[in-house]
């Protein structure tokens, strides 16, 4: 599999972004703290993480959700996926909340957040006065039944 270079700065102790099995598509993040921080149910707070990064034209950092963190501790993302524009120079934060009933603490070094690199297109848009038409049609939300 090719990679992509990507230029980064690395200003916390901790290890860079990275892959724990061979298969992931997601990169751990891990908060770069003073002390730990303690988020109360449904407090929302920015973590550092001493990342700055310069990504290629034409690609985007999403920022999303650990799945272990979401379901024992009830942590996620205030939106997901964050997404990091390829012109954006400043420290990667990671928007935090706590959905559980009870008191969170994230520590330094803790892995908080997941991160993939994607590619994407820009739209030039072209106005038209009618639309090809689809089976689907216009049917939106549950269109398509229960069952």
């Amino acid at each position: 599999m090719e990679s992509l270079s990507v230029s980064i700065i690395n200003k916390s102790p901790h290890e860079l972004p990275g892959y724990q099995t061979g298969g992931a598509s997601g990169m751990d993040i891990r908060a770069w703290l003073s002390s730990p921080v303690t988020l109360q149910p449904m407090e929302r707070q920015l973590i550092p993480t001493g990342l700055y990064m310069a990504l290629p034209h034409g690609f985007e950092a999403q920022v999303r959700p650990r799945s272990g963190l979401a379901i024992k501790r009830g942590l996620t993302l205030v939106n997901t996926p964050g997404t990091i524009d390829s012109d954006y120079r400043g420290e990667v934060m990671i928007p935090l909340i706590n959905l559980s009933t009870e008191a969170q603490v994230i520590n330094d070094g803790e892995r908080i957040a997941q991160m993939i690199v994607a590619k994407y297109e820009q739209v030039s848009w072209q106005v038209v006065d009618d639309l090809e038409t689809t089976a689907r049609g216009a049917g939106g939300f549950g269109h398509s039944g229960t069952h």
